[in-house]
């Protein structure tokens, strides 16, 4: 699965999802990770109320299926949840090859509900008919 971070530093979580210089696309697996796609973003990031500035970052995060920032305003959170992103939060600034990691654990083990769904992102679901009784008459 594709996840993206939001970095101003691109080693740690530590940007504000709008204020962002920097967002970080890994690919994620239970037994290992690769970063596919760095992108920058310039001009005055810290104004609030810009929401323009948020559509190229929504664009770039849009195949992801978790997003880790240091914060998120409502209007940036609306948007990414209605893209089928999973926001989360960070408290302090974290490492993100340790955030990957704790991830990678949870992946190995029984994933919660929320992220098993995450998982499904972009994925076809094909019927499964298995499980359906069939009558005979």
């Amino acid at each position: 699965m594709k996840v993206a971070f939001s970095t101003q530093d691109k080693l740690r979580v530590d940007a504000h999802f709008g204020w962002a210089k920097n967002i970080l696309i890994y690919e994620v697996t239970a037994d290992g990770s690769e970063l596919v796609e760095s992108h920058e973003f310039g001009g005055k990031l810290e104004e609030d109320g810009d929401e323009d500035k948020l559509a190229p970052k929504i664009e770039a995060v849009k195949d992801c299926a978790i997003l880790y920032v240091a914060a998120i305003g409502g209007s940036g959170a609306a948007r990414i949840v209605a893209a089928k992103i999973h926001p989360i939060k960070v408290p302090q600034p974290e490492s993100i090859a340790e955030i990957i990691g704790k991830l990678q654990e949870v992946l190995k083990g029984t994933p919660p509900p929320w992220l098993r769904k995450v998982l499904t992102k972009g994925q076809d679901k094909a019927p499964d008919f298995e499980d359906d009784e069939v009558e005979h008459g």
